[in-house]
Order: structure tokens, then sequence, then C-alpha cells
């Protein structure tokens, strides 16, 4: 038996882009508000939403060069606006590529599912909706997500609820409650 390292082919690029001005004051601001207004957990979760937007407005903009009946500007642009769509980024009325480049930060925020747990009133604050996704309380059509960046298509919105196997969605009681309820019955025994 020979033991050979078996190599890696995938290719791994970067999630997210640092800021070329690492202390400019407007910018740590802005980030600082949005990461407050949407319960992320640091810059970084901004930078990955900044460089999704940043690469969909580059497509738009180069597909904006092209002639009005070119067939790639036609095909692409309908696929990237009916993907926006899909996630309900880009809305019904603003379907064409200038709208495209018209989105901002927090159109692609609004989308997260931490952002909809807290919006649909199933947790108490943005940060306690995290909470709850990380800890597995929360199913999109009826498959459990424990992911608070997880985009959520505008199909999908209406069944976001608490999972079924969770105690808040009617499974078994948490261990603490568990545990009370043990101690209940056997104060009552004595």
């Amino acid at each position: 038996f020979i033991n050979k390292k078996m190599r890696n082919y995938r290719n791994c690029s970067k999630t997210y882009r640092t800021p070329r001005r690492p202390f400019e004051k407007e910018r740590l601001d802005s980030e600082l508000k949005l990461i407050g207004e949407y319960g992320l957990r640091n810059k970084r979760e901004v930078w990955k939403v900044q460089l999704i937007l940043s690469k969909i407005r580059a497509s738009a903009r180069i597909l904006l060069t092209l002639p009005e009946n070119d067939p790639r500007r036609l095909f692409q642009g309908k696929s990237l606006i009916q993907r926006l769509r899909k996630f309900g980024i880009l809305e019904d009325e603003k379907q064409t590529l200038d709208n495209v480049l018209s989105l901002k930060i927090q159109d692609f925020l609004e989308r997260r599912l931490q952002t909809l747990v807290f919006k649909t009133n199933l947790s108490k604050s943005i940060h306690h909706a995290r909470v709850l996704i990380r800890q597995r309380h929360i199913s999109v059509q009826n498959s459990l997500v424990d992911i608070p960046s997880f985009m959520v298509g505008l199909k999908s919105q209406d069944t976001i609820s608490f999972f079924s196997n969770s105690p808040f969605g009617g499974g078994e009681p948490g261990r603490v409650r568990r545990r009370t309820l043990k101690q209940t019955l056997e104060s009552k025994e004595n």
C-alpha cells in the first residue's frame, strides 16, 4: 500500500476583495452601518456582497457596450435579468440592463435568509435571527438551512418557517427544557 497524496484540482478564488484604502472614514462608517443594520458578523461579509455586485455590474456594463440587437447582449442580458429577478433583487418593472447598474448592496442584503427571518417576525432581532439559523431552527421549503447568508428566492420566500424537528417547530423540547421537566417530575414524586 503506497500512501500518495491526491492532488486538488479545484479552482479556489477569493470570494471577497479588500478595499484599496483601508482607513477611508466614509467607507468605514457606511460599512459599520450596514453591519449593524443587517446583523453581519464582520466586514468580510460586506466585501463579499460588494464583489458579487461589482461582477454583476461589470457584466452589465460590457453588455451595454454591445449593439442593441447583438445576440450575445440579448441572450446574456436576458439571463442576467432573469437571475436577479428570481432572487427578488430586481423588480418586475425595472427589467433593463440600465437598472442592473443602479443596484445597491442593500438590495442583496435584503434577500439574505437572516434578514427575511427577522422581517417575517420569526425572531426578536436581526441578531437573534442569525442565532436561530446557526442553531438549525429555520427551514426553507421544508429543508433545513443553517447559513445566514443564504439567498432566498421569491418562490421560496413564503416557505421560511421553523424546522419540523426544532423545539420551536413542534419537535421534542431542547436540552434545558428536558432537564427542567425532569426536575419538576422528580420534585412532584418526592
